[in-house]
């Protein structure tokens, strides 16, 4: 499984690294501008990401835009959202118009932080990226 996590603040990335260690190569990026590019990169060399863990609160360019962003990168090369990268939003943001606006830019899940491995873990199994 290739994943790229997005995340600004170190000890979260640090600790989702860790949760993701034994499940395949994860890749990092500080902001949402840097996971566009990360994406359209990979998409570029035809080697997707399998899994995207998204924060929403970060500089330049937060997970909602980047999402999007994210979503209209894999439609233009002809990936349905079904087909394309598991987004899992990684967030301390529980408001419902946040969750609601996730889900409608085709999110595929939406943890609320302190994020625990078996609750992550529990996710990846229920898209079908782990077992």
């Amino acid at each position: 499984m290739k994943t790229l996590i997005v995340e600004d603040d170190f000890t979260s990335r640090t600790i989702l690294q860790s949760f993701l260690k034994d499940y395949g190569v994860s890749h990092i990026a500080v902001n949402g501008k840097e996971a566009v590019e990360a994406v359209r990169q990979a998409l570029d060399a035809g080697e997707p990401y399998n899994l995207i863990c998204l924060d929403i609160m970060m500089p330049e360019m937060d997970g909602q835009q980047a999402l999007k962003q994210i979503r209209a990168l894999e439609e233009a090369k002809g990936i349905l959202s079904t087909y394309g990268a598991k987004v899992i939003m990684t967030t301390v943001l529980g408001d419902m118009k946040n969750i609601c606006d996730a889900y409608s830019s085709l999110c595929d899940a939406y943890l609320i932080k302190p994020i625990g491995q078996k609750k992550l873990l529990q996710e990846l199994n229920k898209l079908g990226l782990i077992k």
